[in-house]
């Protein structure tokens, strides 16, 4: 169990942030240095999410990096993980205290002014803001928010850390930092590259 929470104000996350949909990315990705990842799993049965959920664990003790596992929040506190990261539908349905007593810091996705203020009423570690640009992982009800979006999401959330996320490649990159993002988040610009390794050492690089 991880004992380790920290408030909002305290926490520093790095500065680039990436989503994996199994264990077997990380064998590749954790011996280049990263630091913060999440194991994001849809429309897979528990036990395979669960499996994966425990191999993740094991390399991310390993190799130094953060742990998040995204929406299966009862998953991470039997593993033993130090993060969750919850949708807005998610975070409805997930008991918020249990997450907390288990010692797990919460990130929580946003992309309306509704939704920053329902995530943080719910004091995260960090908010996450998408999809800054189109982005092709999945269909978005959301119009691509742009880096002034970044900008004034940043001014609204103060000292809570806050993740850009959505179409995001090393070219934009500089734009969304110096718009006050924390930590830029991707999935697609790494996974899909025709050398992950390389796109990923391109982007610690930055950092």
């Amino acid at each position: 169990m991880n004992n380790s929470a920290m408030s909002s104000t305290a926490f520093q996350l790095p500065k680039f942030y990436q989503i994996v949909d199994s264990a077997d990315w990380l064998e590749r990705l954790l011996p280049l240095g990263l630091k913060l990842v999440q194991l994001r799993m849809k429309d897979q049965p528990l036990n395979t999410v669960k499996a994966h959920i425990s191999a993740s664990k094991a390399l991310c003790d390993e190799y130094g990096c953060q742990l998040v596992i995204n929406d299966y929040w009862q998953q991470a506190i039997d593993a033993g993980c130090d993060f969750v990261h919850l949708g807005q539908e998610d975070l409805v349905d997930a008991d918020l205290a249990a997450i907390r007593r288990h010692g797990l810091k919460l990130g929580v996705s946003t992309h309306d002014q509704a939704e920053l203020k329902t995530a943080l009423a719910v004091k995260p570690e960090y908010v996450a803001l998408g999809p800054v640009y189109h982005t092709i992982l999945k269909a978005m009800k959301w119009a691509p928010q742009g880096v002034d979006k970044v900008r004034e999401w940043k001014q609204m959330v103060g000292d809570v850390p806050l993740v850009a996320i959505g179409g995001l490649n090393i070219e934009r990159a500089p734009a969304v930092y110096e718009a006050g993002a924390d930590s830029i988040c991707v999935v697609t610009d790494v996974l899909l590259n025709e050398s992950p390794e390389q796109r990923l050492s391109e982007w610690l690089s930055l950092t």
